[in-house]
């Protein structure tokens, strides 16, 4: 039995625009190269079928992942979702006692995390942490770097 996969609905759509991406204009892309290489005549000692069956084989290999997640995936409801607590989908917004920086994280599904855009896994240290904490509530976080001291500023539904 698969585990289920938490996402956000942005992310679930993510996921399946990507899916379609692959099957509808990869696939054939790829399959249209293999015809070519083969036309090429002996394919034994052929590095252009070689290296579309190799892209072949890896995008297969991605587009049977992605409908995983898709089949396995569970969205997290926005309207359910209460913005009195840190959970899964809200943006919460933190202050860095010793440096006063302020961040801004959305916490997600592992499946959907990319902290270069400030969405954080559930299961990170960071993310783990700030789960069901409150406004004004200061939690410390052991992180590779050290501790951390973050205060929690707003916790607010996703747009």
């Amino acid at each position: 039995m698969s585990e289920e996969i938490l996402l956000t609905q942005e992310g679930y759509d993510g996921k399946v625009a990507e899916l379609e991406e692959l099957q509808t204009k990869k696939r054939p892309e790829i399959a249209e190269r293999l015809k070519e290489a083969i036309s090429y005549g002996d394919i034994s000692e052929n590095s252009e079928y070689d290296s579309a069956k190799n892209e072949q084989a890896e995008l297969e290999d991605q587009i049977s992942k992605l409908e995983n997640i898709i089949k396995n995936a569970k969205i997290i409801d926005d309207k359910k979702v209460r913005n009195d607590k840190v959970s899964l989908g809200l943006k919460v917004k933190v202050k860095d006692s010793k440096s006063k920086e302020e961040s801004m994280f959305t916490i997600v599904g592992s499946t959907e995390a990319d902290p270069f855009e400030g969405k954080i896994s559930n299961e990170s240290l960071v993310g783990a942490a700030l789960l069901g904490k409150k406004v004004k509530d200061k939690i410390q976080i052991h992180v590779p770097d050290g501790l951390v001291t973050y205060e929690i500023l707003s916790i607010e539904k996703q747009k």
